[in-house]
């Protein structure tokens, strides 16, 4: 354990109703007690000022993986789980993340992702034309279905595939949430064995049958003679959908959600107000709030002493509101100046995801905005009890 000698110890159950709807005084209270507290609740520090999030997410004497001689192999009933996340490229680090993303992000190349943009406009179009008359739930019908069915064209796997794909996922990143149960943890086995079979016939039927997606893609990549091996390739096809999804799902509900709370003008979403406007909403309410590391060495970093092996939450949600970067963080301002913040991470582990997720949300919110200006809450939102993600439940609207 760190020694917590300078760290003030703050308390916050991750699960108080009242907490998971709107976790930014908590934030605001411990950032005020320096750049690390203790946060006895989840038993480690946490880094709450952007100043500390940003060095630590940089700081290479800190990495996701634990300290091999601290593993364990982990219940036998998360098998299925523990399998893909031991080959997924967000828990790695050099020399194995240096290899897997690089081969990743052949395939996951910025042109791929622009490519998709007419599909992603059309696609938004489509699902706005089949909105009802009466109020109804826009995650599902808008926020959930453009980030998912762009992935699966993405990778190449069937539309029809989308619902399944969507709860495999659901399941599998409940493992992340603080209200996590046994029950939790046996569907999230269950879905991560069944996707991973799926896959698995999957990337058999791309091998003899390559098409111009993203699998197929994988499947050839190749860095200094080396390849994707099938459980990479899977874990990697996973983690896209489930990373990406969550993110973007979370990102456009609550990005909607903060548009018509504050009466954004139109004019916020224009060609040449987008991108300030979506790094805004990224920044006022991102999508997920804590990433954790694992100190590699003894150290010393704002005062503290870490030992090997000890964890440290870095608190995105807290720094993307710290004062000493953003003038009145609590207030949304789609004209800001865009500055780094961090809810896609940053170092090594910056979400390679991140060009996609923007993409979507430059082109779905203008496109929704647009197509119905006119466009209201019809009940308040309320956020799910899932920290550390922080998305709605439901957004109940009138178009």
């Amino acid at each position: 354990m760190a020694s917590l000698r300078r760290m003030k110890t703050v308390h916050q159950s991750p699960t108080e109703p009242e907490f998971v709807q709107n976790p930014y005084p908590f934030y605001q209270a411990a950032r005020d007690h320096g750049d690390l507290v203790y946060w006895q609740d989840y038993d480690m520090p946490a880094a709450m000022s952007h100043a500390a999030v940003q060095t630590l997410l940089r700081d290479r004497r800190f990495g996701r993986e634990v300290p091999p001689e601290m593993a364990t192999k982990g219940p036998d009933h998360l098998a299925p789980w523990l399998t893909v996340e031991a080959h997924s490229l967000l828990e790695a680090e050099p020399p194995r993340h240096t290899r897997l993303r690089a081969l990743v992000l052949r395939a996951f190349t910025s042109r791929a992702i622009g490519a998709l943009a007419p599909d992603i406009e059309r696609l938004c179009h489509d699902l706005i034309d089949a909105f009802p008359d009466a109020p109804f739930d826009l995650l599902d019908a808008y926020c959930t279905q453009v980030p998912v069915i762009t992935i699966c064209r993405l990778l190449g796997v069937p539309e029809s595939m989308a619902p399944q794909l969507l709860q495999w996922s659901h399941a599998m990143v409940a493992m992340y949430q603080a209200s996590r149960t046994r029950e939790t943890e046996d569907q999230a086995a269950q879905a991560a064995a069944e996707f991973s079979a799926f896959l698995n016939d999957y990337v058999s039927h791309r091998r003899s049958e390559p098409k111009d997606d993203l699998i197929t893609r994988l499947i050839t990549a190749e860095e200094d003679g080396e390849k994707l091996s099938r459980d990479e390739l899977i874990a990697t096809c996973i983690l896209l959908l489930n990373a990406g999804h969550e993110a973007t799902v979370h990102s456009l509900g609550n990005g909607v959600k903060t548009l018509l709370e504050s009466g954004t003008r139109p004019d916020a979403l224009s060609p040449d107000t987008i991108d300030m406007t979506v790094e805004e909403v990224l920044r006022f309410d991102p999508p997920l709030h804590m990433f954790t590391r694992y100190a590699y060495e003894d150290l010393e970093v704002f005062g503290n002493r870490f030992a090997r092996g000890d964890q440290v939450a870095l608190m995105l949600g807290a720094a993307n509101r710290d004062p000493d970067v953003w003038t009145d963080p609590d207030k949304f301002d789609p004209t800001r100046s865009i500055q780094a913040n961090t809810s896609f991470g940053g170092g090594l582990h910056f979400c390679v995801g991140a060009p996609l997720a923007r993409l979507e949300m430059r082109i779905a919110l203008p496109v929704l905005f647009h197509r119905f200006p006119g466009l209201r809450l019809a009940e308040s939102p309320e956020y799910a009890n899932t920290y550390h993600f922080h998305g709605l439940t439901r957004l109940l609207v009138q178009a």
